[in-house]
C-alpha cells in the first residue's frame, strides 16, 4: 500500500493516564493509505491498545502491538484483510512474548488490541481482550466486538445476572490477550446485530459503511466509567471527531478517571460514495 497524508475519513484520536496517577500504557495509530498506483482506493486503519503488567511492562506491551500490527499491515498489499490483520496480531503476540520471557521484569506482561480497517467504505474489524469497537448508526449505538471476559462467559452461561456486574471482583479478568503463552485467538465476530450468531458475525466483514456513520474505539478505562447510553450522547452530541474524543476522554475523567483512557472516533462524511465497482474491490481483496 501507498501512505498518504490526508484520510478519505473523518477522524481523531486522543489518549489520556486518567486522574489515579497511573502511567499511561494505553497506545494507538491511525494510518492512511490507498491500496495501489492501480487500484488508488483510500485505505484507513485504526488500531488501540491496552498494556497488562506492572513496572511499566504494560505500555511495552502496548506499544509493540501497535508497532508491529501497523507495520505489518502498512506493508501489506491490502488483498483479504482480515487475514492480514489477524497475521500482524499474531506477530505482535509472539514479539510481546518473545520480550517478557527475556526481561524478568516484563514477565506476564501482555495487551489487548482492536483494528478496524476500512477500505473505501467497507469495514474490517479484529480485536483481542477487551478494548471494544462501537458504531453510532441513525441514532444507535452498537457494540461491534464481544469482550473476552470472565464476566462476558459468566454472563453468557448464566453464572451472573447483569445487576451482578458492576463492582465484581473479576470484573477485569480477561480470557484472552496479545503475549499468552498460547497464540490467542483473533477474533473477526463483527455484530452489526444482536441476533447474530457467530457464523452471521463473520460474514459482516466488509459491511458498508454510510454517510453519518461513526465508529469509535476505546479502551477499557472509557467504557468503565462511561456507560453506553452516555457514550452515544456524547457522540450525537458532538459536531466533529475531535471534539468527540474531548468529550469522552473528559466525561470518563469527571467520573473518576480510574484508568487510562484512549479513544478513536471515525465519521463518514456525505462526500459521493468512496466504494470501488463492487467486483473489482472484491477481486482486489481476495486477491482473484
Amino acid at each position: 500500500m501507498i501512505p498518504i497524508t490526508c484520510a478519505h475519513l473523518h477522524v481523531a484520536a486522543l489518549s489520556h493516564p486518567g486522574m489515579t496517577g497511573k502511567n499511561n500504557e494505553d497506545r494507538c495509530a491511525v494510518l492512511s493509505h490507498v491500496l495501489s498506483e492501480s487500484h488508488p482506493m483510500p485505505s484507513l486503519f485504526a488500531v488501540l491498545s491496552d498494556g497488562i503488567g506492572g513496572h511499566r511492562a504494560g505500555e511495552v506491551a502496548a506499544e509493540l502491538a501497535v508497532n508491529h500490527i501497523s507495520h505489518v499491515v502498512s506493508q501489506s498489499n491490502g488483498r483479504n484483510p482480515v487475514k492480514i490483520m489477524e497475521e500482524a496480531i499474531h506477530q505482535a503476540s509472539q514479539a510481546i512474548a518473545y520480550h517478557a520471557s527475556n526481561d524478568p521484569s516484563r514477565k506476564g506482561m501482555g495487551a489487548t488490541c482492536a483494528c478496524a480497517w476500512i477500505i473505501g467504505r467497507h469495514l474490517y474489524i479484529s480485536y483481542v481482550g477487551d478494548s471494544r469497537i462501537y458504531l453510532l448508526r441513525n441514532g444507535q449505538l452498537r457494540q461491534l466486538t464481544i469482550d473476552h471476559t470472565w464476566i462476558h462467559e459468566a454472563l453468557e452461561k448464566k453464572i451472573i445476572q447483569p445487576e451482578d456486574v458492576p463492582h465484581h471482583p473479576n470484573s477485569h479478568i480477561i480470557r484472552r490477550y496479545l503475549g499468552s503463552p498460547n497464540p490467542p485467538e483473533v477474533d473477526i465476530r463483527l455484530k452489526l446485530h444482536p441476533a447474530d450468531n457467530d457464523a452471521q458475525a463473520r460474514k459482516n466483514q466488509g459491511a458498508l459503511l454510510y454517510a453519518d456513520d461513526t465508529l469509535l474505539l476505546c479502551s477499557d478505562g472509557l467504557t468503565d466509567m462511561v456507560p453506553d447510553q452516555d457514550i452515544r450522547a456524547i457522540l450525537l452530541d458532538s459536531k466533529t471527531p475531535k471534539v468527540a474524543v474531548q468529550h469522552l476522554v473528559a466525561c470518563a475523567n469527571d467520573r473518576g478517571g480510574h484508568d487510562n483512557i484512549t479513544v478513536i472516533v471515525i465519521a463518514v462524511p456525505h462526500e459521493p460514495s468512496l466504494t470501488a465497482k463492487k467486483n473489482d474491490l472484491w477481486g482486489w481483496l481476495t486477491g482473484s
